[in-house]
């Protein structure tokens, strides 16, 4: 196989910010840098993160004009050329409570219009803030947890058990066959018409390519042989994936979905996708998704119409 991801086309996996982990125990340093003017502060409330008027950027406010909520260090902007001392720029989230009103927008509309800094910072806070939601209580004893260091780790108080950000490694696929098709398959839950490359979770005790063939054997029947090639990985903080992406070659070609997950699934050609796609009957996962990236490496060009 000799199919490729285009370098930089992943778009949740830009990042040019320090995250500065050897500040987050470093309270005396922590205020000073809050309170620095030129310090920045991204708001978050549920998965959505405040944008500005336009929708082409994230609104990043001073300390002073951030509402109360969970505090987090995200990093350091040290290319930024300013900042409270040499170290550069810092940056900050809160976490905002209540229902976020139509001045917030999720990763899926704004994800892919970010430059590489907020795309960074965006990926990162909705990850950490989907991570405190349900983090709230032990999981060893049951007693509410306490945020310390700055914001990414919760301690129980109780039992002395500290919890930290955790982020589940999920397989992503695109499988050929002996005439260079495509397998893609339609979940359950979409509608006609919608169809995605393979996907599901890293077992306990399994390795990536075990966890290839395992989840594509599982959705379709489909074998896969030795032949499988990583191509790249993209995080998905909704909530808390980390997407490996590759490309496998079947060695078993029938398909027999499992009725489950999958409601149908089948083998493309390029010509097949391009028809489908160009006549609206065929939809393919958004511009932001590694799903798609994977698709338009094997197809070798980039491709129209998405969900």
């Amino acid at each position: 196989m000799a199919y490729s991801i285009v370098p930089g086309s992943l778009s949740l996996s830009r990042s040019v910010l320090d995250r500065a982990a050897d500040r987050r125990r470093d309270q005396e340093w922590l205020e000073k840098a809050w309170a620095a003017e030129d310090t920045q502060v991204a708001l978050v409330a549920g998965d959505k993160l405040a944008v500005v008027e336009d929708r082409t950027a994230l609104r990043l406010v001073p300390p002073a004009a951030a509402p109360d909520g969970i505090r987090i260090f995200l990093g350091i902007d040290r290319v930024a050329g300013a900042g409270m001392t040499a170290d550069g720029r810092a940056v900050f989230a809160v976490l905002v409570t209540g229902e976020p009103d139509d001045s917030y927008a999720g990763l899926r509309e704004v994800g892919g219009v970010l430059d590489d800094r907020e795309a960074g910072i965006a990926v990162n806070v909705v990850g950490l803030a989907n991570w405190h939601a349900v983090h709230t209580h032990c999981a060893n004893c049951g007693a509410h947890t306490e945020v310390v260091d700055a914001g990414h780790v919760r301690h129980c108080p109780n039992c002395g058990l500290s919890h930290f950000p955790r982020s589940d490694p999920a397989i992503i696929v695109l499988v050929t066959d002996d005439q260079d098709r495509a397998l893609l398959g339609r979940n359950e839950a979409w509608p006609e018409g919608r169809y995605s490359t393979l996907a599901g979770f890293v077992e306990p005790g399994e390795s990536l390519e075990a966890a290839v063939r395992r989840e594509v054997f599982e959705e379709t029947g489909v074998v896969i042989g030795e032949d499988i090639d990583y191509a790249g990985s993209q995080p998905w903080p909704l909530p808390s994936s980390l997407m490996l992406g590759f490309y496998a070659k079947a060695t078993g070609y029938a398909i027999n979905v499992d009725q489950d997950e999958i409601a149908e699934a089948k083998w493309f050609s390029r010509d097949d996708l391009r028809a489908l796609v160009e006549n609206g009957s065929m939809a393919l996962p958004g511009n932001i998704s590694i799903s798609r990236r994977l698709i338009e490496g094997w197809y070798g060009k980039e491709l129209t119409g998405s969900w």
